[in-house]
This record gives C-alpha cells, structure tokens and sequence, in this order.
C-alpha cells in the first residue's frame, strides 16, 4: 500500500543486506520509503554504486522522484586490543589508557594521540555503547588512569565515547573524503555528517560539497547540543541521532533532548530527523512493540519532518514491514492531530520577508479555502521547505525544474515534488487556472481549490510575490 501521497511525516529508510535488492527497494518505496540511506560504515563502493543505480532506475520506472542519502562513517573512536582478548573489570578498579605501546600490565592501548590532548581528570569515559563506565582520575602527557564505575569485561577493538570532552579530531577522515568523493560521484542528494561538534564542522564539509549534495548533521554529541544554534545556521538539515546521542546523554534527559532539537530545527525551518532504534524489536518480529509504536507517534507529533529505519531495514528479518508499519503509525497519528485546533506559532507569522510572508499565507489560507494541495512553482526548493514550516496539513506539491532541485525535497515535511518546464503551466497557475496537463497529480482535485505561490517569471530565483486561488481546467 502506498501511503506517500497522503502522508506529511516522510520515512528514511537504510539499505543493507536485507534489502539492497531491486525487488526489495521498490517494494520499499511502495510501503512508503521516501528517502534511500545508504551507511558508508559498511560496504564497498562497488556495492553502492550498485544500490545506486538501482534506486534511479526504480525511480525512472515507477515515475515518481526518489532521495538518497549518503551518511559517512565519520571518525570512530576504538581501543586497541586488550593484552589476553579480554580483561575482567571491577568497581573501583583503574584502568591506564596509553597512545603508544610499550603496554604495561594495567594498560589498555587507545590509538588516538589527539585524545589524550583534551580529556581531564574527573571526565567520563565510555566503552561498548556505555555498557562499560569509567571516571578519569589522572591525565598525563600521552597516558591517563580512569576508575571501573561498573563491573563488566573489556574485550578488544570496542567503541569509545566521551560525553565531557571536545575532541580534538579532524570531523572528517581521509576514509570520508574518499567516499564523499564518490558519493558525489554518484550523484546522491543529501550527505550525513557523523559527530558533528560545532558549526565549523559543517562549515568544512559544505566547501568539500560545493553545492552538489545537501547536508544533513548527526546530532549525536552533548557539545552539538550545546551548539545546535550555530549547527542550524550553516546545515541544511539535522538528524537526532539518538545512539551515540543516548550513550553520551542523560539517558532520562534524552526525550527533552529530542524534542527540543525538533522544535530548534523547526523554528529555524531546517527538515529534522529522528533516528535509531525506533522500531528495533522488528529486527526479528513483524510488528512492533507498543513502545516502539509509541516512540514513533511521539516523533510524528512533535512534527519532525522524518523518521528513520536502520538495522530494521538494512539487516532484519523484516524490512518491508517495518516500512509498512512506520507509515502506518504516521498515518493513524496525523489522522487523529489533523483536526484540532493548534496555534499558528509567532514566528511564522512575523516571517521576516516577502516570501516567507507569502509561504505563511498560503498555509494559511490553503487551510481556510479546504484546498486540496499548495502548488509551489519554485527553483531552488527554498519555498516547498517555508511553506512545510507553516505545517498547515495541506499537502505541498512542489513543482520544480529539474530533479536535482526535486530530490532533497523527499526528505521535507508534507511535500510531493514533481519536475515540470511547462511556460504554459506555470502561466495558468498565476491566473488562476490548472491546466489538464497537471490532472494526472492525484493531490489536484476538479472539485476543491488549489493555492499556488510563484514569482513572477518562470526560472527565476528568489523571487516569490504571487499567491492565487487556481482550479482545475477552469
């Protein structure tokens, strides 16, 4: 069943074993995928070229515009190997991490030199997903000494994590410049950024992109918490990571987290992600949890513009039916907010220019007409992506001039885009008329209204000033 058309909250989903199938990704798309994610974590570039063409071709076949996303590894921090293989811990036992071998009877190596640069006594120190807690309690030059929080056993090459440091790490490695490379290569429309700390970090990436991908930055950090506000300036996107970002959190803290990072990214009008484990149980069972269920209305309600599918589309037992039930879950919730009364947010009305002045209105007045869709005439996507920040629960239509333009717009709350370089069309529309041209749309209906925004001539940029009342074929 194929949601898409008439559901707000858009669905990512990742690819991977499971489902890295022609026949699979299109019957993901059918349930309700609208962006592709493909994990540079894993995999050769060979196998993503591969998944690649794949989901163009699925697109060109079924009609319908498709997002790929690449999200890149980003610098993983890991402890060397454990003299033994493992190493029993206990409360109150200390733990000296050391850079460089040779390995004392107490040592465990950590070969990242720029760590020991920046972590101080009384800093946490994480291991295997936090399963394994220690408190520094003596740094020194190239060594520090950290206490066992709880017992556990310390096996080779886990992940470290360190909520209280800002780490001295170049954002992006040389195994990410590779695949930024290629990915850009390829043609993707959107790169993840993995451990973003600070808006320089997107900064770097952005001249690396060169305006041929959007960015998205994993909030996955306390210190990109902390920043958020300046992350926001300079990324066209965030995703809350809630992973890594739960491992270096508050566990309790971790919903208010969301929920503001959702809101921030919303007031500012950048599309919001919430990711990780949202309906992990369907790793290995069909339906969800009520739990999980629960998390992702939460998600829906809180009116991010996404949701996100990892190992349960990549690798579980049941990708398509985890596609099937995350739309569905959306769909029941949007169903049941659709109609209660809500306030139009203060900053949406002071828009602090014409053409977000014009995106409100038509949210506005798109809601008071009952129309069935707002058409966008727009060049760069900049008006679908105000107008979805109205979140006016009218449908957009974004009719744009190529699909590079149409593509990242999958990710964006409540918006279909389309590609269209009809003149014609696009004059009808500003004198009120749909043309039949556009009859094939099923968000266009001969019976209601439809609100369009364009500017005043077609192919121009940042030049929106119209908004009309259109009906088809009259």
């Amino acid at each position: 069943m194929n949601n898409d058309k008439r559901r707000h909250t858009k669905i990512v989903a990742t690819l991977g074993p499971s489902s890295n199938t022609p026949e699979n990704i299109s019957a993901l798309a059918t349930a309700g995928a609208n962006v592709f994610r493909i994990n540079f974590s894993h995999g050769s570039h060979e196998d993503h070229s591969k998944v690649h063409a794949q989901i163009r071709a699925i697109e060109a076949a079924e009609n319908r515009s498709i997002a790929i996303l690449a999200d890149l590894q980003g610098p993983k921090i890991r402890i060397g190997v454990v003299p033994g293989g493992e190493r029993p811990l206990e409360i109150g036992d200390e733990v000296t991490f050391v850079s460089e071998e040779p390995l004392g009877s107490n040592d465990v190596p950590l070969p990242h030199p720029e760590i020991f640069e920046t972590v101080e006594e009384g800093h946490l120190v994480l291991i295997d997903d936090g399963r394994i807690r220690l408190r520094v309690s003596k740094a020194e030059q190239g060594k520090f000494t950290a206490e066992v929080l709880n017992a556990a056993v310390l096996k080779d090459r886990k992940g470290v994590n360190f909520p209280d440091t800002t780490l001295k790490v170049d954002p992006i490695t040389e195994k990410d410049r590779e695949d930024l490379r290629f990915a850009l290569e390829l043609g993707v429309d959107w790169v993840a950024m993995s451990f973003v700390q600070r808006a320089e970090d997107i900064q770097e990436l952005n001249a690396l992109i060169g305006g041929k991908a959007k960015i998205v930055a994993k909030i996955e950090k306390p210190i990109a918490v902390t920043n958020i506000d300046e992350i926001l300036l300079y990324t066209d996107a965030i995703m809350v990571a809630r992973g890594d970002l739960g491992v270096e959190c508050a566990w309790h803290e971790l919903p208010a987290i969301q929920r503001s990072l959702v809101s921030k990214a919303r007031k500012i009008g950048k599309p919001v992600i919430v990711a990780t484990q949202m309906l992990e149980s369907m790793i290995f069972a069909p339906l969800p949890t009520r739990a999980e269920t629960s998390d992702v209305a939460n998600a829906v309600m809180q009116r991010a513009d996404a949701v996100m599918l990892s190992a349960e589309s990549a690798a579980g037992q049941y990708p398509i039916e985890a596609v099937e039930a995350m739309a569905s879950i959306a769909l029941a919730t949007e169903a049941a907010f659709k109609d209660k009364p809500r306030k139009i947010e203060a900053q949406i009305i002071d828009a602090p220019d014409d053409s977000s002045s014009i995106a409100s209105a038509a949210g506005i007045l798109a809601k008071l007409r009952n129309a069935s869709c707002i058409v966008n005439y727009t060049e760069t996507g900049a008006t679908a992506v105000r107008v979805a920040k109205t979140r006016s629960d009218v449908p957009i239509l974004a009719i744009c001039p190529n699909e590079n333009i149409a593509r990242p717009l999958n990710l964006v709350w409540g918006v279909t885009p389309t590609v269209s370089n009809c003149e014609n069309e696009f004059k009808s529309a500003r004198e009120g008329r749909i043309p039949a041209s556009l009859d094939h749309i099923d968000l266009i209906k001969p019976d209601q209204p439809v609100v369009v925004t364009s500017g005043s001539t077609m192919g121009q940029t940042g030049s929106t000033d119209s908004l009309k009342i259109a009906y088809l074929g009259r």
